[in-house]
């Protein structure tokens, strides 16, 4: 794995994606840093600006003396790991994203707490203290099964009105 190039992400320091990304690839880099398309509003204007798809990272594809060399770019902190090791993401998963950007350059992109199958319970609104399973997640919203009063009731609720009580699938 030393010589051979790979796919892995980096961390950079807080609104440094896009400066690092321009950096490193002025020094001969492959570097992808994903950009949605997002609308500003200013007190006399709206504007179209780029901003990161996932904020604090860019992508890129390097061999380990490269992946070494762009940890001293002074807005990179660290690389990311996996299993004590830095990840390695298949070149079709960043393929994926630029052709989803192409087609949705608004997207948005979040991690996410919730999913399909686990249990949570209602921390807000008319099903306070209610407890139900994850049965699919909607944009902003989580499809809650909840079972009160003998009915099996869906309900889409706000992710912050949730808490997981357990991951099971």
């Amino acid at each position: 794995m030393k010589d051979k190039a790979y796919w892995t992400a980096f961390y950079t320091k807080p609104r440094n994606e896009k400066s690092v990304a321009e950096r490193l690839v002025s020094r001969g880099y492959e570097i992808y840093a994903p950009l949605r398309t997002t609308i500003r509003q200013w007190s006399d204007r709206k504007k179209k600006v780029q901003e990161p798809l996932f904020t604090s990272y860019v992508f890129a594809c390097v061999n380990e003396l490269q992946r070494n060399e762009i940890l001293q770019d002074p807005g990179v902190a660290n690389s990311v790991f996996w299993l004590g090791k830095p990840v390695v993401i298949r070149p079709a998963e960043i393929e994926t994203i630029r052709h989803f950007l192409e087609e949705y350059p608004e997207a948005k992109a979040q991690a996410s707490q919730f999913k399909k199958g686990h249990d949570v319970k209602v921390e807000e609104g008319v099903f306070k203290g209610e407890s139900g399973v994850v049965r699919e997640i909607r944009n902003n919203k989580v499809v809650v099964q909840l079972n009160t009063l003998g009915f099996e009731l869906s309900a889409e609720l706000r992710p912050s009105t949730l808490k997981v009580q357990s991951t099971k699938v």
